[in-house]
């Protein structure tokens, strides 16, 4: 089982760093089994360069931008049997590899439906205490909605963007990502593809953790109605309602959120 590190970078020079580290860390001995690639997606600033000075880091150039195509880049080029998505402001939680490659191999044995798909919750390291419960209510709001969704509706799924592994041979069964969604919906989308061919997990012990940038920026209510509505959307017309999003990733806007 070769896991692969598929990070999509677009202007990320001032996180990707302290990404890829906490990837070496925890595949360190485990060389044999990981694979990792950053996508570099038409970046204006330093991040190609970032990405080729970190060992083992194997760097693919999308010019078409998009979070879509990035993802779809990284995974043409990969060649593991799981795909590991990670955004490039985020950072693996302690224990995130054994995690990922203990719930898989625990499931290699089930009849029936196959785990496809294992994602778990973002926690952002930038918050104040009072803003994360809040972020926690959002999440304890999402889960319920999948819930409902995969067990009594069973129309769809869940996995968070920026913290879900998927099975290579299911990924490839359902086309891959779908490239002309532009983002809002990616993630729901895929939950939605993949929750037909097999089992899509959402564990809340699978933490990442990640920058709050755009929770900040755009404002955490803002934040929670654009994703609950292209959710619910995506999920039940399979499309996403929103088709425009503002790009954080601009470099003067990495600058302030870096400052």
């Amino acid at each position: 089982m070769l896991l692969s590190f598929v990070v999509p970078a677009y202007n990320e020079e001032a996180y990707l760093g302290a990404c890829l580290e906490s990837i070496l860390d925890q595949t360190r001995g485990l060389e044999h089994l990981t694979e990792i690639i950053v996508v570099n997606n038409a970046s204006t600033d330093r991040t190609r360069e970032i990405a080729l000075s970190y060992p083992r880091v194997r760097l693919v150039d999308e010019l078409r931008k998009g979070l879509p195509y990035a993802r779809q880049a990284g995974f043409v080029a990969s060649t593991g049997s799981l795909i590991a998505n990670v955004d490039a402001d985020s950072r693996l939680t302690p224990g995130w590899v054994d995690k990922v490659l203990t719930t898989f191999r625990s499931h290699e044995a089930d009849e029936g439906r196959q785990l496809v798909s294992l994602s778990g919750p973002l926690v952002y390291y930038d918050l104040t205490p009072r803003q994360s419960r809040l972020v926690n209510v959002f999440y304890g709001i999402a889960w319920l909605t999948y819930a409902t969704n995969k067990y009594i509706l069973r129309v769809g799924s869940m996995v968070q963007g920026g913290n879900f592994v998927l099975s290579r041979a299911a990924l490839e069964a359902i086309g891959g990502y779908d490239t002309s969604i532009t983002f809002y919906g990616e993630d729901t989308d895929i939950a939605r593809r993949l929750h037909a061919v097999g089992k899509v997990l959402f564990t809340f012990d699978l933490k990442m953790l990640s920058s709050a940038r755009r929770l900040k920026h755009e404002g955490m209510l803002t934040i929670a109605f654009r994703y609950g509505l292209n959710y619910f959307w995506t999920t039940f017309f399979k499309r996403p309602f929103t088709h425009e999003h503002i790009d954080i990733r601009e470099p003067e806007l990495n600058q302030q959120f870096e400052a």
